[in-house]
């Protein structure tokens, strides 16, 4: 039972060491008392405004929590229902409460919470110095405040130069950014943002690089691909060329064996007697003996038969 009690205990305290870490991660970002011309709420009014920003790269719901615009609740002898009831709760039951990394929350002063789960009760005084605090859900402790020292010109902010830091100026209204990151300001040209975040040139290095290696991948790839299509479509019209070409041999061949079996041919080789030769010198021997008048005297008629009926045909 003991042990039983003694892990519960330890639960509870790392739960609640937890939820106090994520507390913490919750700041008041940016501030704006007096809003002439800046945003408007659902309503086109404008109203004071403050912005919470959750610095960490967790997400965090600050629902449940307190804002406070009166100093007084600083006194530590306040019992903590005294000080609930100087504050402003967070309401639940709005999505956007559920602040997750680096994101943003913007609440609105001097309002009525039936008019929007953002719109606080909380009044602010924008004559004189103002206060602003942000308290857990217990009401006890205090996560973040800030002091305006002096009354602001309309429509300008007071903010941290980034989220989270423990630095804070005054914005004129062109550089005002409810909403989004307080680092960027429109009075700083893009050559000194570059130089500020990138101070030794390895970021825009390593881009420039990175696009000239892609530029040179992509064609690459191109021409990769732009070469073996024009090498298929050249090997396909070979192949097209060269199967033309063996039909029309084929067709000559054709033609040729169809000659051959017309007319059969008689070759004489060179150096190499055969039967064409004795024929020949058959032929030429009688005609000799004929003209000479030296054979017997016979009808002097030479017969030879048609080729059809002998083997000799013109060469």
């Amino acid at each position: 039972m003991k042990r039983t009690n003694l892990l519960t205990a330890l639960l509870v305290m790392v739960s609640l060491t937890t939820w106090g870490q994520g507390a913490k991660n919750i700041k008041l970002n940016e501030v704006m008392p007096n809003n002439t011309s800046s945003i408007v709420d659902e309503y086109g009014n404008h109203l004071p405004w403050i912005e919470l920003s959750n610095v960490s790269f967790s997400t965090y719901n600050v629902r449940g929590m307190f804002i406070a615009t009166d100093s007084a609740v600083l006194n530590p002898s306040l019992t903590a229902p005294e000080r609930i009831s100087m504050m402003s709760i967070i309401p639940s039951g709005e999505h956007r409460t559920n602040l997750g990394a680096r994101q943003h929350l913007l609440l609105y002063l001097n309002s009525r919470p039936t008019q929007g789960s953002t719109h606080l009760s909380a009044t602010i005084d924008t004559g004189g110095p103002m206060w602003i605090g942000l308290y857990d859900g217990n009401g006890v402790d205090l996560i973040d405040s800030v002091s305006i020292p002096t009354p602001l010109a309309p429509n300008t902010s007071y903010a941290r130069q980034k989220d989270g830091s423990p630095v804070w100026e005054v914005k004129v209204p062109d550089a005002v950014t409810p909403g989004i990151e307080n680092y960027i300001q429109l009075t700083e040209s893009k050559l000194s943002k570059i130089k500020r975040d990138d101070p030794h040139g390895f970021g825009i290095t390593l881009l420039s690089m990175g696009i000239v290696f892609s530029c040179l991948a992509l064609l690459w790839i191109f021409f990769t691909i732009f070469g073996k299509v024009m090498s298929h479509q050249q090997a396909k019209k070979d192949a097209n060329a060269k199967a033309k070409h063996l039909e029309r041999v084929s067709a000559v061949h054709d033609a040729d064996d169809e000659d051959e079996r017309a007319f059969p041919r008689v070759t004489v080789r060179q150096g190499e007697p055969d039967d064409n030769d004795v024929y020949v010198a058959v032929i030429s021997m009688a005609l000799q003996e004929h003209f000479d008048h030296s054979h017997d005297h016979e009808s002097g008629v030479i017969t030879i038969l048609p080729k059809e009926h002998t083997k000799w045909t013109r060469i």
